[in-house]
C-alpha cells in the first residue's frame, strides 16, 4: 500500500465515523499525518510477510479513528491542556499512592469518600492495582485478565468505576490503570475459543501439537517463577495442544505475531483512555514478543509494539501517558524509553527498580558505591521521560543489578547478594528486618526479597520486642527511604499502608489462592482505625504519616524537583552517605543521606566541588540553617537522618 492510499483510508474512516478533519478534529488529522510515516515504518517492520497484513493496517487505522471520535469532549480539552504544559507528567507537584482497592476500602463504591485522606497526606495520582475481571485463585494479583473491560464483581462494577474517576477530576486527582498485553486468563473468551480450536483465535496464542517447539523455545527460555510455576508451556488437553504460559498455567501468552492481537489489545488500551484514564502502567511489556532461540525478554520488536502503540496514543488519546513495567538490568530499562529514531519516543515512563533495589543495598551495608555505580547507565535517560520512584510496591525486591557494579564496590556479588538475602529474611544475626525469600532458584542461588516497607526497617522486630529505641530508629529509616526515593526526579509513587507503617500481613496463608505467595505479606488489609492513628500525637503513625506528608509538601513548594534531567550526584567523600545536588536557575537543592547506623562526618568541600560556592544552607527538614565551614571542617550527620539544603546564600 502506498501512503497516498494510507490517506485515503483515513480520509474515508473519518467520514465514515463523522470526524470532521478540516475544522472540528483539524488537530487530530495533524497527529494523524505527522506521524503516518513512523506508523507505517513499524507496522511494516513487523508484520511485512503476515497473510493478514493489509486487513489489519485497516483495521488498525479504523481503530485510531474510532476511538478519537468517542473520546468525550472533556477529555479532548483535557488533553488541550496537557499539551500546553508540555510534558504535564514531568511536574513535581505529582505524588502517586498505589493500592488494591478491596484491601484499601473494600469496594470501589467506598473510593470516594478515602479522597480526602489521600489528599491530605497530599497524593494527587492514585494508582488502583488490577480490579478488571480475573477468577479468584488464579488471579494472580489481578494480572490474570478474564476481561478487559468489565470490573471485577468482587471491587464493583464499571459504573462505580466512572463515578469515582468523576470525583477524582473534580479534586484535581489523577488515575493510573494497568493493562496486561502480554497474556489473559485462561477463562478469556479468546482462550475459550482458541481451546475450542476457532480458526481465528487459535492464533492469538502460541499453541502447539507436540513438544517439538515448545523444546526449541525452553532451550533459552529462563523460568520465570520456578517454585511455583516451573517450565514456560502447560498441556492443554481439551484441545491437545501445548500452550505458552510463561508466568502461571492459567496465564495464555498472547501471540503479537499476529497483527490482529495487536490491533484488538490497541481497542483495550484505547478503552482505559477513553475512560479518563492518565497514566496506563503496561505489565510485563517485555516478553510481548517471542522468537524461538532467545530468551523471549527484551527482543527489537517487543520495543517496536511498543513505540507503535505510543504513536496511536497520541494521534487519539495524547493526554494519557504510558508506563511500561519492565524490571530488567539498567542498560535494558533505559531501552524502553525508546532508541534510535524512536528515542524518548515509546515509553513516557518506567519503573526506577534498580534504584530502589540499590536503595535497600544501602540499607543493609551502609554503603553508597553499589548504588553509585549503577547510576552512569540510569542517567541516560531522555529528557522528557521520567520514572516512577519508590521504595516498596506490591511486587518483591529483585537484586538483579550487575555484578559489575557490586565488583565496583569491592564485593563478591554472590556473596554480597547472599549476605542482602541473609539480612532481609532476618537470617542475619545483625540484622533488624523481616522479611522472606521469594522465588528461589537453589540452582543459581537467586532469590528476591517480601516483606513491607516497615518490617524490611526493623518497625515489625521492634514493635514485637517493646523496643522504643528499635521504633524510633525504624522510623528514622523508613523516612529516609522514602525522602531519597521523593527527591531523586520522577514521580514518587507510595504503597499503601506504608504512609503509616504497616508491618507484615501473614493472614495470607491462610488462603489457599495466596499461601503459595508470599508477596501478599507486605500487601496489606486497611484497619481504618490503626489509620486514624495518623492524626493522634507521638503515634509511630502519626510520626511516618506526618512525615510523609511534610516530604510531599516540601517537593511541591519547588520547580527544581521536577523532572528535567537536573541531578547530579556527589563524590563520596564518606562511603555511607549518599548525596545529589538538584540544581535549576531558580534554586539548587543538595539532598543528603546517612544510611549507616553510626554518626557520619562529611566534608564540607562536598557541596563547593560542583561549581558552587554556598555560604548558608537552609535545611527545609528541620527548618534549620547551616553556615558552611572550611574544607577541612564537616557536617555531622547522626544515624539514618537526611538533609534537604536549599542553598540561601
Amino acid at each position: 500500500m502506498t501512503p497516498q492510499s494510507h490517506q485515503h483510508s483515513f480520509t474515508t474512516l473519518a467520514e465514515k465515523f463523522g470526524v470532521d478533519l478540516q475544522k472540528k478534529d483539524k488537530a487530530f488529522a495533524e497527529r494523524f499525518y505527522n506521524k503516518l510515516n513512523d506508523l507505517t515504518d513499524l507496522f511494516h517492520l513487523l508484520y511485512e510477510h503476515h497473510s493478514q497484513r493489509d486487513a489489519q493496517w485497516e483495521n488498525l487505522i479504523e481503530t485510531i479513528v474510532r476511538n478519537y471520535k468517542e473520546r468525550t469532549l472533556a477529555l479532548k480539552k483535557e488533553d488541550q491542556q496537557k499539551a500546553k504544559k508540555d510534558k504535564w507528567f514531568l511536574s513535581q507537584s505529582i505524588t502517586g499512592m498505589s493500592l488494591y482497592v478491596d484491601r484499601f476500602c473494600g469496594h470501589l463504591s467506598n473510593m470516594p469518600e478515602k479522597l480526602e485522606y489521600l489528599k491530605d497526606l497530599g497524593i494527587s495520582l492514585i494508582h488502583l492495582m488490577p480490579i478488571f475481571e480475573s477468577p479468584e485463585n488464579e488471579s494472580d494479583g489481578g494480572y490474570a485478565v478474564s476481561d478487559f473491560r468489565k470490573v471485577d464483581k468482587r471491587y464493583g462494577k464499571l459504573s462505580d468505576l466512572k463515578k469515582l474517576i468523576k470525583e477524582m477530576k473534580l479534586n484535581n486527582m489523577q488515575l493510573m490503570l494497568d493493562i496486561v498485553l502480554n497474556h489473559t486468563s485462561h477463562h478469556h473468551t479468546w482462550a475459550k475459543e482458541a481451546r475450542n480450536q476457532h480458526p481465528v483465535y487459535k492464533d492469538y496464542y502460541y499453541m502447539f501439537d507436540d513438544r517439538h517447539m515448545p523444546d526449541i523455545f525452553d532451550r533459552e527460555m529462563p523460568d520465570i517463577f520456578p517454585e511455583s510455576a516451573p517450565g514456560n508451556f502447560t498441556y492443554v488437553p481439551e484441545c491437545d495442544k501445548w500452550v505458552m504460559s510463561v508466568f502461571h498455567n492459567y496465564q495464555w501468552d498472547l501471540n503479537f505475531r499476529n497483527p490482529a492481537v495487536l490491533v484488538d489489545m490497541l481497542d483495550n488500551i484505547y478503552f482505559y483512555a477513553n475512560l479518563g484514564v492518565d497514566v496506563l502502567r503496561i505489565d510485563a511489556p517485555a516478553f510481548i514478543w517471542k522468537q524461538e532461540g532467545t530468551k523471549c525478554q527484551n527482543l527489537p520488536n517487543a520495543h517496536r509494539i511498543l513505540a507503535l502503540i505510543k504513536l496511536c496514543v497520541e494521534i487519539s488519546t495524547p493526554g494519557m501517558a504510558l508506563l511500561g513495567e519492565a524490571i530488567v538490568a539498567p542498560k535494558e530499562i533505559m531501552k524502553y524509553f525508546g532508541t534510535g529514531h524512536y528515542y524518548g519516543r515509546e515509553c513516557d515512563f518506567a519503573y526506577q527498580a534498580t534504584h530502589m533495589a540499590l536503595q535497600w543495598d544501602m540499607l543493609a551495608t551502609g554503603d553508597v558505591r553499589v548504588m553509585l555505580a549503577a547510576q552512569h547507565e540510569l542517567l541516560q535517560k531522555p529528557y522528557g521521560t521520567s520514572w516512577i520512584t519508590y521504595t516498596r510496591c506490591h511486587d518483591d525486591i529483585g537484586l538483579g543489578y550487575d555484578d559489575e557494579m557490586i565488583r565496583h564496590a569491592g564485593f563478591d556479588p554472590y556473596q554480597h547478594r547472599k549476605f542482602l538475602q541473609d539480612f532481609y529474611s532476618g537470617n542475619h544475626p545483625y540484622s533488624t528486618a523481616t522479611g522472606a525469600l521469594f522465588s528461589s532458584n537453589p540452582k543459581t542461588g537467586d532469590a528476591r526479597i517480601s516483606g513491607s516497607l516497615a518490617s524490611l526497617c526493623g518497625l515489625e522486630k521492634a514493635i514485637n520486642e517493646k523496643n522504643d529505641t528499635g521504633i524510633q530508629t525504624a522510623i528514622n529509616k523508613i523516612l529516609l527511604m522514602q525522602a531519597h526515593s521523593f527527591f531523586l526526579g520522577g514521580v514518587p509513587m507510595i504503597f499503601f499502608g506504608d504512609e503509616v507503617g504497616y508491618t507484615n500481613n501473614y493472614d495470607y496463608l491462610q488462603d489457599p489462592g495466596k499461601s503459595y505467595d508470599n508477596r501478599w505479606m507486605h500487601r496489606p488489609v486497611i484497619d481504618w482505625k490503626k489509620n486514624a492513628l495518623a492524626y493522634k500525637k507521638k503515634t509511630t503513625e502519626q510520626q511516618i504519616f506526618s512525615g510523609t506528608k511534610k516530604l510531599i509538601e516540601i517537593r511541591n513548594q519547588f520547580d527544581v524537583f521536577a523532572d528535567q534531567n537536573n541531578l547530579v550526584w556527589l563524590t563520596p567523600h564518606n562511603i555511607h552517605v549518599a548525596g545529589y545536588l538538584r540544581h535549576s536557575a531558580k534554586s539548587n537543592f543538595f539532598c543528603v543521606f546517612n544510611f549507616s547506623n553510626e554518626e557520619c562526618n562529611l566534608t564540607w568541600y562536598a557541596f563547593k566541588e560542583k561549581h558552587l560556592n554556598p555560604s548558608i544552607l537552609l535545611d527545609h527538614w528541620t527548618g534549620k540553617k547551616h553556615k558552611v565551614g572550611h574544607d577541612n571542617e564537616y557536617l555531622t550527620i547522626a544515624p539514618y537522618q537526611f538533609y534537604l539544603f536549599e542553598v540561601v546564600e
